[in-house]
């Protein structure tokens, strides 16, 4: 592994470590082939239905504890149709003052086994961020720990190693 990364959106290459990770879609929808994908289900960047299933696309942050900052997971949740409902109506405005809604991590992420499925909580964000997702105090999974409590730097490079070698 190495101290720089090519962006997988710009393609430049930039120093430091990957802070970040983004999924294109649930991982339910990513495995529909992709020449039934747009005929099965309608998506963006942002949103996401499958049949009677609705998502969202969210951060998931993991506190470093070495240093400053965050490792951001650009997730999707999957969420019931009256809190997507809500998000459309609040897409373009400030939503921060929403209550947290409840969903399901519809992701699997690397180095955090039987993520997909993990309840948590949708906190809205203002009109220019995408939603917050924060697991449930009840999760006692690494995950939802490391949430809580931060991952330091040799469990920040386990993750990259993870990544790297998923793609």
């Amino acid at each position: 592994m190495s101290d720089h990364f090519i962006c997988s959106i710009c393609g430049i290459q930039h120093d430091g470590l990957i802070t970040d990770r983004a999924y294109k879609l649930p991982d339910d929808v990513w495995s529909i082939p992709e020449a039934e994908r747009s005929e099965k289900a309608r998506f963006d960047s942002d949103l996401c239905q499958f049949g009677e299933r609705f998502f969202m696309r969210c951060i998931l942050l993991v506190p470093f504890t070495n240093h400053p900052g965050a490792f951001g997971w650009g997730v999707w949740a999957e969420v019931d149709w009256p809190t997507f409902k809500r998000y459309l109506e609040l897409y373009k405005v400030d939503g921060s003052s929403e209550p947290a809604h409840g969903g399901l991590l519809a992701n699997e992420i690397p180095g955090y086994p039987r993520s997909l499925g993990s309840e948590i909580e949708v906190n809205f964000g203002n009109a220019s961020e995408r939603p917050t997702i924060r697991l449930t105090p009840e999760d006692d999974s690494q995950l939802a720990e490391e949430q809580r409590r931060g991952m330091n730097h040799a469990r920040h490079h386990e993750i990259l190693d993870l990544i790297e070698a998923a793609n």
